[in-house]
């Protein structure tokens, strides 16, 4: 019998599978994510994302199929280990599928065993623009930094002459930075400085400090979310950088909603562009903020890299059930590449077959207080849709 590789085809065969009685079969995902070090707190919300997608979804796995969920610490932005780990993974414990990482560095180091194996490799969060292209076993379901930097620039360029940029020195920082030049320059805005600040052990006190010495309107920043978005916060208000008028702007990474209430009111009026808010008031959104705190504690709020996670699992559960639980690793990448969910708490949500990268909406919000508590307010809809803005460049050049 000869065997059809379209998704049609595929998908028909899933359902027929469905009417039978399946031997029990399990599938093998492999989570990596950062459970020691400084980027805990992040890999906390990566494994709380997968963790509860699976127990609110178990139902939407095929009869007879159930998923092993083996999970391995990269101990921070560490390639060599997230390089080991993925190893083990692959070799020893035999995974189908990979998820996770925190940082675009492990993403790098991992991507390449993702070819050499044939393993589909569905990031949930990593931001780096050009990763996803290291290996055709590579999807993307978070977000790129340039989705919501340019447009940023561009909305910043027509309320403020003057910027100043303070991104962290790793490639996400780096293309963060780019991207919100290139919009702020494009509406007419002049940036009169720009700063990188160390990745590990940062102070932000001197950087801080410089930057209101130049007097900018606007200061646009970038960090890797977590505590260090709380210290940067914390070195912009001790120095009344509010007072002096210096508009704090940003990608939601500057006031992730697990971080905001231990920010204090100096995030108040801080502007981001950004794919994802707890505050949002789409149903979607209600019920699954309900849903996590409910399983997490009433006074925890889910940041984008639980979300990344949620809509990362739920690709892999697409995949997975289309294939009846048989999981070929080139139908799961044509199965992801077609990936398309209206109805994600971020809103619509998918990817571009082109480049296996996240198609986002994103949203302009300000800090507010709402009911006593700090939340990322949307204002407005700047897209419903928007592919990474680096890929479109060059393609222009």
């Amino acid at each position: 019998m000869k065997i059809s590789t379209s998704i049609g085809a595929t998908l028909a065969a899933a359902t027929l599978a469905c009417t039978f009685p399946a031997a029990a079969q399990t599938v093998k995902i492999g989570l990596i994510s950062s459970y020691s070090g400084p980027g805990a707190a992040q890999g906390d919300q990566i494994d709380k994302g997968v963790k509860l997608y699976m127990k609110l979804n178990a139902d939407k796995l095929p009869p007879g199929v159930k998923v092993e969920l083996i999970t391995r610490d990269d101990t921070g932005a560490n390639g060599d280990v997230a390089k080991r780990v993925a190893q083990e993974l692959i070799v020893r414990d035999k995974v189908q599928i990979l998820t996770g990482v925190v940082w675009t560095p492990n993403m790098a180091a991992i991507a390449p065993l993702t070819a050499e194996a044939k393993v589909p490799f569905i990031s949930a969060n990593a931001a780096g623009a050009k990763v996803v292209g290291m290996s055709p076993y590579v999807a993307r379901l978070s977000f790129t930094l340039c989705q919501s930097a340019y447009p940023l620039g561009q909305w910043a360029s027509k309320k403020y002459k003057r910027a100043y940029t303070a991104v962290s020195d790793f490639a996400p920082g780096h293309e963060a930075e780019g991207c919100f030049i290139r919009g702020f320059k494009e509406g007419g805005g002049e940036v009169i400085g720009s700063v990188r600040i160390p990745l590990a052990n940062p102070d932000f006190v001197p950087f801080m400090q410089r930057i209101k010495d130049a007097k900018p309107d606007a200061l646009f920043a970038f960090n890797p979310a977590g505590k260090q978005a709380t210290a940067m916060m914390k070195a912009y208000g001790d120095l009344g950088m509010d007072k002096a008028n210096i508009k704090y702007l940003g990608t939601g990474d500057i006031t992730t909603d697990e971080e905001l209430q231990g920010m204090g009111d100096a995030a108040l009026g801080v502007i981001t562009v950004h794919h994802y808010s707890a505050a949002a008031e789409r149903p979607a959104n209600k019920a699954f903020v309900a849903a996590y705190k409910k399983e997490y504690g009433a006074d925890l709020n889910p940041g984008f890299m639980v979300v990344g996670a949620w809509d990362a699992m739920d690709a892999i559960y697409t995949a997975i059930r289309v294939q009846g639980g048989k999981i070929d690793p080139d139908k799961t990448m044509e199965i992801i590449k077609q990936y398309k969910n209206a109805n994600s708490p971020r809103g619509p949500v998918s990817v571009d077959p082109e480049t296996r990268d996240v198609i986002n909406p994103e949203y302009l919000r300000e800090v507010r207080k709402v009911g006593g508590k700090l939340a990322n307010v949307e204002l407005e809809t700047i897209t419903n849709a928007i592919k990474d803005p680096l890929k479109e460049f060059e393609k222009k050049k």
